[in-house]
């Protein structure tokens, strides 16, 4: 159970670019809830949802996956790519889907995953610095401070938009 957890149900097990696929797993349920119309406080709340359970796995499994994978951050551990990615696509997550012209919010939502994972691999100053942190805080708060970049930069496009 804790390798399901911490690997996002296996999206880290997968070949090539696990961050990648972890990062998919957020955008998958911000388009499938915009495609059926759902609430934006139900996505909003998901999303919060997503964030804390991915962290408080992220943080808590440290010292199992630290042991299991023989590495302090391992490539297959994405809860904390599950987490970032949430915030990021929070920076848009507010809007209403429009029925009729609904690829300027996918836009947004593609945005919001493309900033994170830019901001996540780049590791431009804080973010790469807040990796020293003990355990699975070090892991978690790279993902978390890229996650706050992607969003708020979402979030300003939407703005002016």
């Amino acid at each position: 159970m804790k390798l399901l957890l911490c690997t996002s149900f296996g999206l880290g097990l997968l070949p090539k670019a696990p961050g990648t696929w972890g990062s998919l797993a957020p955008l998958l349920v911000v388009l499938g809830c915009g495609h059926f119309g759902l609430v934006q406080e139900w996505l909003i709340g998901f999303l919060i949802f997503l964030v804390i359970i991915s962290s408080v796995v992220t943080v808590q499994l440290a010292p199992w996956y630290t042991t299991y994978f023989s590495q302090k951050d391992p490539a297959q551990v994405v809860s904390d790519e599950v987490a970032g990615q949430s915030i990021a696509l929070l920076g848009m997550a507010w809007l209403t889907p429009p029925t009729e012209q609904p690829l300027p919010w996918i836009g947004l939502a593609i945005l919001a995953f493309v900033l994170f994972r830019l901001f996540d691999v780049w590791k431009p100053w804080l973010i790469d610095k807040s990796q020293q942190f003990r355990g699975g805080w070090g892991v978690l708060m790279d993902d978390i401070l890229a996650g706050i970049v992607a969003g708020t930069l979402v979030l300003i496009v939407t703005v002016l938009a």
